[in-house]
């Protein structure tokens, strides 16, 4: 089985790799053609986003395509930036500026609690479509910690843990993670669609 993954961020990549470790599943990525689409997210749920994604590369590749989209839902901030996490300081927004911009907006905050969820969608080539979802609560540190991760690994610490996810090692940020989570579930349907016939 050869399965496409929908993104061009190395990071992703890595994690995604590691949680798929073992399957007899072969992952391709964008290195591999020479045209990739990057649709335009245009949904309203990180499932929308994902299935778009996931949708746009089947039809581009004909092969089982895998997509996932994270949102960061800060309480004090109604949810933001949510769908928007990515770009939040902006399309072609580094790391570094969404974390600046969400670390000026939450200053005054005393309220910190915040969610980090990813939803991975796996679309087949006979037309069946797949989501899987992971979650995990934290809160907002009062400044970045920790210089491994990405994305707003910096400045998110998981409840039950002192660490940020910046702090922590591939290994263990991929056991307890939003995306590790989603990725677990993501590897239990592989691994049951590898095996029909």
């Amino acid at each position: 089985m050869e399965i496409v993954l929908a993104t061009g961020n190395k990071d992703k990549v890595r994690e995604m790799k590691a949680a798929f470790k073992g399957l007899k599943v072969k992952l391709l990525t964008s290195s591999y053609f020479k045209i990739f689409p990057k649709p335009r997210e245009t949904g309203k749920t990180l499932e929308a986003n994902a299935l778009i994604k996931a949708r746009a590369l089947l039809k581009h590749t004909e092969l089982a395509s895998l997509s996932d989209d994270t949102g960061l839902e800060v309480a004090a901030l109604n949810g933001k930036p949510g769908v928007y996490s990515s770009r939040y300081a902006g399309y072609g927004a580094t790391y570094d500026d969404n974390c600046r911009k969400l670390l000026r907006e939450m200053k005054d905050k005393s309220r910190r609690a915040a969610s980090f969820r990813t939803v991975v969608a796996l679309c087949l080539p006979d037309g069946r479509e797949f989501t899987v979802s992971g979650k995990i609560g934290g809160v907002i540190t009062r400044g970045r910690r920790g210089l491994k991760g990405f994305g707003y690994d910096p400045v998110f610490r998981p409840s039950g843990y002192e660490k940020s996810f910046a702090e922590m090692s591939l290994v263990q940020k991929n056991r307890i993670s939003h995306r590790g989570r989603a990725l677990k579930k993501a590897r239990k349907l592989i691994n049951a669609l590898s095996k029909e016939k």
